[in-house]
């Protein structure tokens, strides 16, 4: 299994941790690949297929986010089963997406936002965890990459791009 590092050390660390985690649980073999920017998409790739990864899974990060689309065309070019934090990649073309809800954590922003307008103290508002995950499912990239979703994947999917 391949994956992509945070640009930011700081913030891949926990996320690492428990990609770890999990791995030793299941007996999977990391082959971390650290990627700095968009720009070496192409090489990361080209280095899980040579390491001969099955999967590759992206780790939160702006600079994968903001281009879900060439992320998307990257993987499926590599014919590597590839899962991101961002519905965006999936709808794109990715295989599979889980991650925080986006649309929620806006709005819960939104009402911290007029929290803190009105009058209230940023140190008075306490640090939270997203609550809300969605999962997106491309279903004409699984067949594309000759795989297929389990039913119990499917029925959890939030979304399900044909």
């Amino acid at each position: 299994m391949g994956r992509s590092a945070d640009p930011d050390p700081a913030n891949a660390s926990p996320q690492l941790d428990a990609i770890n985690i999990a791995a030793r649980a299941l007996s999977i073999q990391l082959q971390p690949i650290e990627v700095r920017s968009a720009d070496s998409l192409e090489a990361a790739f080209e280095a899980a297929t040579k390491g001969r990864a099955q999967a590759v899974v992206v780790l939160s990060a702006p600079a994968f986010s903001n281009d879900s689309p060439r992320l998307a065309h990257v993987a499926l070019t590599s014919r590597l089963p590839t899962i991101t934090p961002f519905k965006e990649f999936a709808v794109a073309g990715g295989i599979l997406a889980y991650g925080p809800d986006e649309d929620s954590n806006y709005r819960r922003l939104a009402s911290l936002v007029d929290r803190i307008l009105r009058g209230g103290r940023p140190s008075d508002i306490p640090v939270e965890r997203p609550t809300r995950f969605n999962l997106v499912v491309n279903l004409k990239t699984a067949r594309a990459l000759g795989l297929t979703v389990p039913q119990s994947v499917l029925f959890r999917a939030d979304e399900i791009v044909q």
